[in-house]
């Protein structure tokens, strides 16, 4: 099945498709460099945010702006839209340089999310807004289906402090993972650890978000009960 099928859009402009699948390594091995998907993939991130902003606006009328901005930040998150381009099989579309491809790069969250990006500004100089929110919302369907504003609004590091300093005063500790993605542009990956045991992991645009999102983890697990 073709890309095109799997993200139930056909292209009007070969050349944008094309565009937006292509990884900038290929400029290590073509010349001269074919265009790359970098400049689609910022304007993919905007159309990504007001489509994204706009649904939530709408789905949650009476939520505040700061619990809207975190439940946004949690569907266009680099491991989100990476879950999602996995869902299409986009990897495997993707055209890059032989090194990028022998690394793992068909597999790697940042690349995923970029081509998501990638392909929605393209759809969206295709055929417009409308068509690339159509898209987008259908991609990201199981992750908006899962939004729960409680999670959003409330303070998880703080309410795993107090449970677990009810049963020892050791508080727990969080360390970061790894780090992907470029300098400008990072997706963290958190753990929260307590009495040598992993409780949960979390990743985020921030250090602080991915704790929040570890946290959040450890409570859903409650492993210590």
């Amino acid at each position: 099945m073709s890309i095109e099928k799997r993200l139930n859009y056909h292209f009007k402009s070969e050349e944008l498709l094309k565009e937006a699948l292509s990884h900038p390594s290929l400029s290590s091995e073509i010349r001269p460099a074919p265009p790359d998907n970098q400049r689609l993939e910022y304007l993919g991130d905007a159309v990504l945010e007001l489509t994204i902003s706009t649904y939530l606006y709408h789905r949650f009328p009476d939520l505040k702006e700061g619990t809207l901005t975190k439940l946004r930040a949690s569907v266009v998150s680099k491991p989100a839209l990476a879950l999602a381009a996995r869902q299409v099989d986009l990897g495997n579309a993707l055209l890059m340089s032989n090194g990028e491809d022998g690394s793992g790069g068909r597999e790697r969250d940042s690349n995923l999310a970029d081509a998501f990006e990638s392909i929605a500004g393209a759809i969206y100089l295709d055929a417009g807004l409308e068509a690339a929110a159509e898209v987008i919302l259908q991609l990201l369907a199981s992750q908006l289906d899962e939004l729960n504003p409680s999670h959003a609004q409330g303070n998880s590091k703080g309410e795993l402090q107090e449970i677990l300093q009810q049963i020892t005063p050791e508080s727990p500790v969080y360390k970061v993972l790894r780090e992907e993605g470029p300098p400008h542009n990072r997706t963290f990956i958190c753990v929260v650890i307590w009495k040598d045991k992993d409780l949960g992991q979390g990743t985020g645009l921030s250090k602080k978000a991915a704790e929040a999102e570890a946290a959040h983890a450890a409570l859903e697990a409650r492993i210590w009960e």
